[in-house]
């Protein structure tokens, strides 16, 4: 789909954007978790100055500011557009190679680096959904970060064809690219002030067509065990063993239910994560998600419950029970802004589209986006397949999500 006969930049763009390894780092407590991202926002940064967006910054966080100076002379709030830079851990983003399948047919794509690595619409249905439509995938050997340079992808095309269609009426627009949003730190140094915007939208979900406005609320719950060392030939009735403690512990947890393996739709779990330690000291660590934040407390009340129960068959063992808040679910704020997602419920509609609002079972940088101060839904982007080697994109998703953006700054417009 094209705007005005527009020659789209979003393809061209994303396939130079994936080829720089950008790879966050949860083990590292750095801001950004790894300097590698910044290769990528300089790069943005010097693309839109050559648009002509000449207040282009990248901030010694890994942060990327701009402006879409607004074209109407109507008091508009100000928007913001978001994507995140860095790509999950989960894969390799050494090396990416992408490949563009001009009009998908509709059989398995074979990768070559790695003949294993099947793209089927078996396993992947919604390829289905795209057969004529050009693809873009990897080559095998690694990820290829569509989540979410895609995003970013749609985000600078945007930029690109305001800039070169001032008769768009729109108002300001600010532009944010953030690091380590797969490490969960992905506005953990963002200057709101500086950023300056009223409402925003992430570019970060999948299918054309879904409009996100919902995900878990998310706690971590750290759970240690406190053995008693004694030399082992001489340990019977002293020795108190945490390593037997915190596996006994874990053995307990539900295998039917209360885990990611057995649950969807808006059924909330218990995740171990890690685990880690010695005689004297073992730690598992946990994520506890539901869509409704109250439930919260009780998925942790029932975890302790467990690990009081592990205490009583492991006399001498003490433990510590630690709950932290990662983030809550942005329906909470948005249902008091409705008109956002409504606005961009219309964008879709004048783009073609049939709207589908979903919930994600996880979070996005809009989750505490909106905790900020900053109403902020997710928006589809056409990434699939994430956080593999399967991962794919169609280009024509791409460009429908930068029409999308056209239409929902000019509703902001309209409506103001």
């Amino acid at each position: 789909m094209s705007l005005l006969n527009y020659k789209h930049t979003a393809a061209d763009s994303f396939m130079r954007y994936v080829q720089i390894d950008t790879q966050s780092d949860p083990t590292s407590s750095s801001q950004p978790s790894t300097e590698k991202q910044k290769d990528l926002s300089r790069v943005l940064v010097a693309d839109l100055l050559a648009i002509g967006i000449n207040d282009a910054e990248l901030d010694e966080h890994g942060y990327v500011y701009a402006t879409i100076p607004a074209t109407s002379n109507k008091e508009v709030p100000v928007l913001c557009y978001c994507a995140h830079v860095d790509t999950a851990p989960d894969c390799s983003g050494t090396g990416v190679k992408p490949i563009l399948h001009l009009k998908y047919d509709g059989t398995d794509i074979v990768l070559p680096d790695d003949n294993s690595v099947v793209i089927s619409a078996k396993n992947h249905p919604y390829l289905l959904n795209r057969i004529g439509d050009d693809i873009i995938t990897a080559s095998g050997a690694t990820l290829m970060g569509a989540d979410d340079k895609a995003g970013v992808a749609i985000i600078m095309d945007l930029a690109n064809y305001l800039i070169t269609h001032p008769e768009i009426k729109h108002g300001k627009i600010r532009i944010l690219f953030t690091p380590d949003e797969e490490v969960g730190r992905g506005v953990a140094a963002i200057d709101m002030k500086r950023l300056g915007a009223q409402y925003g939208y992430t570019l970060d979900g999948g299918e054309r067509g879904h409009l996100e406005g919902e995900t878990f609320s998310a706690d971590a719950a750290i759970v240690t065990f406190n053995g008693i060392s004694v030399h082992p030939g001489y340990a019977k009735g002293k020795m108190v063993n945490a390593i037997k403690a915190a596996s006994a512990f874990v053995d307990m947890l539900p295998k039917n239910e209360w885990c990611p393996e057995t649950t969807e739709g808006m059924q909330g779990f218990v995740h171990p994560t890690s685990i880690e330690g010695g005689l004297e000291k073992a730690t598992v660590q946990f994520i506890v998600r539901d869509f409704d934040t109250k439930k919260l407390a009780e998925h942790e009340a029932r975890l302790r419950e467990l690990v009081d129960r592990t205490a009583t068959l492991f006399p001498g063992v003490t433990t510590s029970f630690v709950v932290k808040e990662q983030y809550r679910n942005m329906k909470e704020v948005l249902d008091i802004h409705p008109y956002v997602m409504d606005n961009a419920e219309e964008a879709y509609k004048r783009a073609g589209m049939t709207v589908q609002r979903e919930s994600i079972r996880g979070g996005t940088d809009g989750s505490r986006l909106s905790f900020m101060g900053l109403p902020c839904p997710n928006l589809f982007t056409g990434e699939m397949g994430i956080h593999s080697k399967q991962e794919y994109v169609s280009v024509q998703d791409m460009e429908i999500a930068v029409e999308t953006l056209v239409h929902l700054s000019q509703i902001w417009e309209e409506k103001a």
